[in-house]
């Protein structure tokens, strides 16, 4: 057993941390792509900023000195040389109030007019209330190798933005994995309650439950390990039960027979036809309760042989009826057969089917003391439902699913005295009725009598 459980054990561990690790990993990829997204559009928006800024302070400077020289002779030669006009007479184009180019532009000419809708796209340049002039700003980049006066303040910005992203994507990880390793022991907790509980089914203990935490899937696999642990725990006991039935059945008759037999052998008793009758009874007890083992086996195994052929519900139940009249009568039970008019034929064997009824009928007598049997056939749709119904004492409700078990013993206030009955009636009727592809229930009320009915599926048209 340690063998097994050491495997065990790191396959839960393995899962566990492959969890953990799962939400850490999703957790990080979240944190890396918001800092890289958050990067880029600080960057992009930063560089709005400080451009609106500059270009506010362009205009500013062209409007002061227009103001001072009321035209824009020399402005070039007083503002040139400082490092703001240096980068933005690149990326600019000054206008006078005639829509004229004052200075060369990649985009456009000295002298050129600009026509209106042009003007409009630039930031005018106003001085007592009076438009002197027009900047339009083009995206044009700084030449190659002159470097943009702002960038020490957005780097040293920058900066900032990502070392407050890389501590937030710091102690997100770490959140990440306390919370994923929580969250994984609480996901696989399940997982572990149900491999303790398979590794003591292992070990012989049967009596397994677990705890179904939620409705999702594993709460559905918990549902039915559970079912499974209940059912195997039950077939378990059945199988000990039924061992041990099986023993008392064979041990009696055989015990009788070894009493009387040594007794002849040691002329300790004359043999009479009476003990003769009685030893006869004995064996067929025995030869009864081996065929009727031997039937189960055939149909577990699914090798019991069927010779179908169409056959008349009615007539299997006057057959039924005519075999056990005269026993009801001898307990003072009237047994009566009712069949519609007309009911379609079945494909049954017919010696199996008879020993389904029989069956149910014997047990009906068993259980009746005084009333009525009443065998019954009725069509539902493409069924043909075959009911042997009684007055008798009826099954408790604790009973009810126990009764086609085989050996189950039930109330046994239910069972006569002198019941010679093998204890697998019920559970060979069941098994034959399956066979042929129908099904066998049970309806009772305690004290008012049983229902047992056979529903068969119709024998299919013939052919041509």
């Amino acid at each position: 057993m340690l063998r097994r459980a050491w495997p065990d054990h790191r396959l839960r561990t393995s899962l566990t941390a492959k969890l953990t690790l799962a939400f850490l990993l999703v957790g990080m990829i979240g944190v890396l792509l918001f800092a890289l997204l958050l990067g880029q559009r600080t960057r992009v928006e930063f560089d709005r900023f400080l451009s609106n800024r500059d270009q506010s302070v362009l205009v500013n400077a062209l409007a002061r000195y227009y103001a001072a020289n009321h035209s824009w002779a020399g402005v070039r030669r007083q503002l040139g040389g400082t490092p703001l006009w240096d980068f933005y007479i690149h990326n600019a184009v000054l206008v006078d109030a005639d829509a004229t180019v004052l200075f060369d532009n990649p985009l456009y000419a000295r002298g050129q007019t600009l026509s209106p809708t042009v003007l409009s796209t630039g930031s005018p340049i106003t001085v007592a209330g009076r438009t002197v002039g027009y900047v339009l700003f083009t995206p044009l980049p700084p030449p190659r190798g002159e470097p943009r006066v702002p960038a020490a303040v957005e780097t040293a910005f920058l900066r900032r933005v990502l070392w407050a992203a890389a501590t937030s994507a710091a102690l997100t990880g770490l959140i990440a994995l306390l919370l994923g390793g929580v969250l994984a022991r609480t996901l696989t907790r399940p997982v572990r309650d149900l491999t303790e509980a398979t590794q003591a089914m292992a070990s012989g203990d049967l009596q397994q439950q677990v705890a179904v935490r939620s409705h999702d899937e594993i709460g559905q696999l918990a549902n039915s390990f559970n079912k499974m642990s209940s059912d195997l725990a039950r077939a378990s006991q059945l199988r000990k039960q039924m061992t041990a039935d099986l023993a008392h059945d064979l041990r009696t008759p055989l015990a009788i027979l070894r009493g009387y037999i040594e007794g002849l052998k040691e002329e300790r008793i004359q043999g009479t036809p009476a003990l003769f009758a009685l030893l006869f009874d004995e064996v067929v007890h025995l030869q009864r309760l081996i065929d009727d083992l031997r039937v189960l086996s055939l149909a577990d195994a699914g090798e019991l042989a069927l010779n179908r052929r169409p056959v008349d519900p009615a007539a299997l139940l006057e057959r039924a009826g005519l075999a056990y009249m005269v026993p009801a009568e001898a307990q003072g039970i009237a047994l009566r057969v009712e069949t519609p008019g007309r009911l379609p034929s079945i494909a049954v064997d017919t010696d199996r089917m008879a020993q389904v009824l029989n069956n149910l009928v014997a047990n009906a007598l068993r259980h009746t003391h005084q009333g009525e049997i009443v065998l019954s056939a009725t069509r539902h749709g493409q069924q043909v439902q075959l009911t042997v119904r009684d007055s008798g004492s009826g099954i408790a409700p604790a009973d009810l699913p126990f009764v086609f078990d085989r050996f189950y013993r039930g109330d046994k206030a239910r069972r006569r005295v002198d019941d010679s009955s093998s204890g697998l009636g019920l559970a060979i009727a069941k098994a034959i009725v399956e066979a042929h592809g129908g099904t066998l229930t049970v309806e009772s009320t305690l004290g008012q009598g049983s229902a047992f009915t056979a529903t068969l599926p119709i024998a299919p048209a013939p052919q041509g």
